[in-house]
């Protein structure tokens, strides 16, 4: 008796370092501190932990007292994923689907029960489960087209933490200045301290601009550009599945697909999300 095929499982998208995000960190703070010393000034001078502690706790406080605690747990662990960008690109999900559509062009669309137990990415294992347990096209689109929005609805979530933050780091730095400001009037009698007083105070104005313009805002955007690029990948795995289903040429499927590898407005997707989950009747509805 022939020994049963073994079926290895596939493997999961691996991570790069974000030259973009990395980079922009460097070039941002670099161009900053060298004008400060071009200027004849000293990296010391804005080196001050209490105005740091000012800002980025007082920031953390009020982005903790507007968002919930599951959301901004989420939001602490996305963090990685603004630095590290994972190797998951339509072409790769494209050739997956292609090898299950030669397959179940030839053998069946049952002879995929092996491969989808072992897919690693849940989203695709999930989608070709339900093809081969024979559930209508429509019940699987209505189905995973939820999964999709809902994983949208959580990345904009996570994004607005960093939004929030990048609003009020201004302000509490402007808290911090006027918190300076007053230690400063308290010693007017030694004029030899007051301007060094007011330059010190006004460090943790350039804390607060400084983070919420190269580090909360830029992050927040980054998550976005994330989840669109999630939301791309899983329509290409969901339309991939589909088009097994309706027993495409595996030709027809990957020239079909490859419509998924140019680059798609965030508006046009989250209507087009809204207008499917409306026509399934679903009570869940992107939110604007």
């Amino acid at each position: 008796m022939a020994d049963a095929k073994v079926v290895k499982p596939k493997k999961a998208a691996g991570e790069r370092p974000d030259f973009a995000s990395l980079g922009g960190l460097v070039v941002g703070l670099g161009g900053i501190l060298t004008g400060l010393m071009l200027e004849g000034g000293k990296i010391k001078d804005v080196a001050q932990f209490t105005a740091a502690l000012i800002v980025f706790g007082g920031t953390l406080g009020a982005v903790m007292v507007t968002t919930p605690l599951p959301v901004l747990l989420r939001a602490a662990r996305q963090v990685r994923s603004i630095f590290f960008d994972r190797v998951h690109t339509p072409d790769g999900v494209i050739e997956e689907i292609i090898e299950y559509a030669t397959q179940a062009r030839k053998q069946g669309i049952v002879s995929l029960e092996q491969q989808a137990a072992a897919i690693q990415d849940p989203f695709l294992r999930k989608t070709l489960n339900l093809a081969v347990d024979g559930i209508d096209m429509s019940q699987i689109r209505s189905i995973m087209e939820l999964e999709i929005t809902l994983l949208e609805q959580d990345g904009e979530m996570e994004a607005k933490v960093f939004e929030s933050a990048g609003g009020y780091s201004p302000t509490i730095g402007i808290i911090g200045a006027v918190l300076g400001l007053i230690q400063v009037m308290k010693n007017l009698a030694n004029i030899d301290e007051v301007g060094r007083g007011i330059a010190v105070a006004f460090v943790a104005t350039v804390y607060g601009v400084a983070s919420a313009n190269l580090l909360f805002l830029p992050a927040a955007n980054k998550l976005k550009a994330r989840v669109r690029d999630a939301v791309r990948i899983r329509e290409v795995m969901l339309e991939g599945v589909l088009s097994i289903v309706e027993g495409l040429n595996p030709k027809l499927i990957r020239t079909k697909l490859e419509a998924y590898k140019r680059q798609q407005p965030a508006s046009s997707q989250k209507s087009k999300a809204k207008a499917k989950l409306e026509a399934a009747g679903s009570p869940i509805s992107a939110e604007g």
